[in-house]
């Protein structure tokens, strides 16, 4: 695993992407070469040839992102692998024919597409399938002793057993427990033995790191031969970083305030927190004025099929809980709240207009927050406002949620891209998680990650409600 955009990505995902980029150059240049009459290297080097090629390779690996092959390696059905590089390889022919009205120079000849199309769809996806089947089951993986039985060792094991691309070897677990009469939640990852056999387990399966999440560590964590182990060359660690790398959040289970407080990369310094002001407004200005047609045509729709205003003011937490008025297009009935007060939306929510379900779909309604944003009452990234209601029920019921309100609320955020649209306590906790894993990371790379990867979110209409 190697942090990219502050962002923990497996070296086996990095090293497909470039192997990939390398093999559809490949396919493009071959095709180039045998349609072209004239000296090849002259129209590849000369005549922008490879400016060519790279406009069409760059279209695939959009379509592939989107389609999210670069996410989870493992390929559940060879036919629909096969689909997702044909829609791909559709893309650039569309992309190709688009460009032709633009700038004709920047097209590929029609022949050289063809041949390349047909090298791709037999190529590609047959090494994504001897990628995953002998390069990924073949890596030296380092080998993972787990410590514990703990809830958050037991989530990171079933992890790293189902997503073999994050590039670690469970071999097995020790078990911390004094009453053993019930098996241990760990899944399909084996038993070695007890905390007594540590240094036993340890000469038999010589691990690389040993992950430390017992479920209780007072007098009983064995630290001396930890000690030992860790200056005998063997990586010690404790299961809430190992977390970190492996769901990009930051586990609230068993977290103490110290763990915290201590971190040497908690944020956000004022640095970063003021670099961030000048690009959201940038990024806001320009943002508002791209949208502006889509917004009046939202305004239009939601003035024509429901009475009541356009806009919609509501009270949310801003930074460091003072209260901020955040501008929506109104997507539910008026007075859709009268009788029940308060409460999240629902799937199939009856309170939603037709052209409000639609318009939170593509998160049109949130595009007047641009004006929130410029104002400074908000960031363009961030952890989402809430409702003053639920954040004063929710404090009192989970750790840590009023440290959400240490950084400017955002337009789009950590969470937004990485977890469903939640109305139950268990979504609110993981998209805390995800929050603080934001706040103890910001940075502009970061910034610029989530509003790459919101834009996918967004067109392809995942996580609303």
């Amino acid at each position: 695993m190697i942090r990219v955009f502050r962002v923990f990505i497996p070296t086996s995902v990095l090293a497909l992407l470039l192997s990939e980029i390398a093999l559809l150059y490949l396919c493009f240049v071959l095709a180039q070469v045998s349609v072209t009459e004239v000296d090849a290297e002259f129209v590849l080097l000369y005549d922008g040839g490879l400016a060519r090629i790279s406009i069409a390779v760059f279209s695939i690996l959009l379509a592939l992102y989107f389609q999210d092959l670069y996410t989870e390696l493992r390929i559940r059905s060879r036919i629909y692998l096969w689909q997702q590089f044909s829609m791909a390889v559709g893309l650039a022919f569309l992309v190709q024919g688009m460009s032709t009205y633009v700038n004709p120079t920047l097209t590929l000849s029609r022949w050289v597409m063809i041949y390349a199309s047909g090298l791709i769809l037999v190529v590609l996806p047959a090494w994504r399938i001897l990628f995953c089947r002998l390069v990924l089951t073949s890596m030296n993986a380092p080998a993972l002793l787990l410590l514990g039985t703990s809830p958050v060792l037991a989530e990171i094991s079933a992890r790293l057993l189902e997503r073999i691309e994050m590039g670690y070897r469970v071999v097995g677990y020790l078990d911390d427990r004094t009453d053993m009469s019930e098996p241990a939640a760990m899944g399909a990852t084996p038993l070695l033995g007890t905390l007594a056999d540590l240094r036993e387990v340890v000469e038999k399966v010589k691990p690389e790191r040993i992950v430390v999440g017992m479920s209780e560590r007072r007098a009983r964590l064995p630290v001396y031969d930890l000690l030992d182990l860790r200056l005998s060359g063997i990586h010690v660690e404790e299961a809430a970083a190992l977390y970190e790398s492996c769901f990009g959040r930051v586990s609230t289970r068993n977290l103490r305030p110290s763990q915290l407080v201590f971190s040497s990369e908690l944020g956000p310094s004022r640095n970063s927190v003021a670099t961030q002001q000048v690009y959201s407004f940038i990024v806001a200005l320009l943002g508002a004025i791209v949208t502006l047609p889509l917004m009046l045509a939202a305004a239009l729709a939601v003035k024509l099929t429901s009475k009541g205003p356009v806009l919609y003011r509501q009270t949310r937490v801003g930074l460091n809980g003072k209260l901020i008025s955040v501008l929506k297009f109104r997507s539910m009935f008026v007075d859709a709240e009268a009788a029940t007060g308060a409460v999240w939306a629902s799937k199939n929510d009856p309170r939603i207009t037709l052209i409000g379900k639609y318009l939170r779909t593509f998160r049109i309604d949130e595009l007047p927050q641009f004006w929130n944003v410029l104002r400074g009452d908000m960031s363009f990234v961030g952890p989402r406002p809430e409702r003053p209601e639920f954040v004063q029920a929710l404090s009192e019921k989970i750790p840590f949620y009023r440290q959400r309100h240490c950084v400017k609320p955002g337009l789009t955020g950590w969470a937004q891209i990485n977890h469903k649209y939640g109305d139950t306590i268990e979504d609110t906790i993981t998209k805390l998680e995800y929050d603080l894993y934001y706040i103890k990371h910001i940075s502009f790379s970061l910034d610029m990650y989530i509003v790459l990867n919101t834009l996918k979110t967004v067109l392809l209409g995942r996580g609303a409600q």
